[in-house]
C-alpha cells in the first residue's frame, strides 16, 4: 500500500538492491513463508498489497538483516539532517528577512519564492527513481526560508508566543503518533489508509474552493480561514497530518522490514519532513486563529 504522503505514495521505495518496491507486481515462484525472498532475488509477496495479511495479525513481516539495507537509525540520522536544515534556513531567514512596514512585501516576495522552488524541488526528488540527498536538502532548505518568514510575521503581528506554541503542538502531535503507533493504538489498515486518504482530498479540495473564491471575491472566501469555520478545519488539517503520520510510520517499517535499500532512508526523511511541515504549519494558522481572536 502507497502511504498519504505525496512522497511515498508517487513512488514506494525503489527494487535496487534486490529490495522489491510496494508497487511491483508478485511474480510466480515467491520463495515460501519463512525464506527471505530478497535474498534470493524473488518480488516482495506482499508487493501488491502489503497489508492484505495483515488484517488479522498487525505488524510488518521481518526479513532478516543484510548488509546495506535501511535501519530506524539511517531514517532517525537523515531525518534530522533534513529537519536541522529546514531550522537553521528558517532562523537566518527570520533574523535576515524582516517583516516590519518597510520590508514586508520583498520578504513576502522572498517567501513566496521560497515555496515555489522547494515545491519544483520536491516534484523533481517525487518523480526521481532514486532519493537524493543535495535535491532533499535543497528542498529542506527553501522550505525553511518560507517558514521562517511567516513564522517571523505571525510572531510580529499575532504574538511573539505563537510560533513557539506552534513549535511545541507539533512536536506533541508526533511524540503522540510515535507512542500511539508503537503501542499499536492505531492500527494501520487499508480500511484506515482509506479513510484518510478520501478525508485529504475531500479537506484539500474544500481548500482550493475556499482559495478561489476568496482570489476572485476577496475577503476570506467562504470563512475556511478565520472564525469557527478556521478552528475547525486547522483541527482537521492537524488530524489529517497526525494520520499521514502514522501511515508514514508504517511505511519506513515495512521498508525496514523488507531489507529497503539505506540510500533510501533520506526518501523516508524526505516524507516525514514534509509531513512535519505540514502540521506545523496548520498548528501555526489555528493557533494564529486563537491568539488573533484574544
Amino acid at each position: 500500500m502507497r502511504s498519504s504522503n505525496p512522497v511515498f505514495s508517487r513512488r514506494g521505495f525503489s527494487r535496487d538492491s534486490g529490495y522489491a518496491g510496494f508497487n511491483a507486481a508478485p511474480q510466480a515462484g515467491a520463495a515460501t513463508a519463512g525464506a527471505n525472498p530478497y535474498a534470493q532475488g524473488t518480488a516482495n509477496p506482499y508487493a501488491t498489497n502489503p497489508y492484505a495479511q495483515q488484517d488479522t495479525q498487525y505488524g510488518a513481516p521481518q526479513a532478516p538483516a543484510r548488509s546495506g539495507a535501511m535501519t530506524i537509525d539511517d531514517v532517525v540520522t537523515r531525518t534530522a539532517m533534513t529537519l536541522g536544515t529546514v531550522v537553521l534556513t528558517a532562523a537566518l531567514s527570520w533574523a535576515l528577512l524582516p517583516v516590519d512596514e518597510a520590508n514586508l512585501g520583498k520578504s513576502y516576495g522572498i517567501a513566496i519564492g521560497a515555496a515555489l522552488v522547494a515545491f519544483v524541488f520536491a516534484m523533481i526528488q517525487s518523480f526521481k527513481r532514486k532519493a537524493s540527498p543535495a535535491i532533499i536538502l535543497a528542498y529542506a532548505a527553501f522550505e525553511g526560508v518560507f517558514l521562517g518568514v511567516i513564522s517571523s510575521a505571525v510572531s510580529t503581528y499575532i504574538g511573539p508566543g505563537t510560533v513557539m506554541q506552534a513549535v511545541m503542538g507539533t512536536m506533541c502531535v508526533f511524540a503522540g503518533v510515535l507512542i500511539a503507533y508503537k503501542m499499536r493504538w492505531i492500527r494501520v489498515t487499508r480500511r484506515f489508509y482509506g479513510f484518510v486518504m478520501a478525508a485529504a482530498m475531500g479537506f484539500m479540495l474544500l481548500m482550493v474552493v475556499n482559495l478561489l473564491f476568496s482570489v476572485f471575491g476577496g475577503g476570506d472566501g467562504l470563512g475556511f480561514r478565520s472564525g469557527g469555520l478556521g478552528i475547525l478545519f486547522g483541527v482537521i488539517g492537524i488530524i489529517l497530518g497526525a494520520c499521514f503520520l502514522a501511515l508514514d510510520f508504517k511505511q519506513v517499517e515495512d521498508g525496514v522490514a523488507f531489507g529497503a535499500p539505506r540510500e533510501e532512508s533520506w526518501l523516508a526523511a524526505f516524507g516525514l519532513t514534509m509531513t512535519l511541515v505540514w502540521i506545523y504549519l496548520e498548528m501555526l494558522r489555528l493557533l494564529s486563529i486563537l491568539n488573533g481572536d484574544d
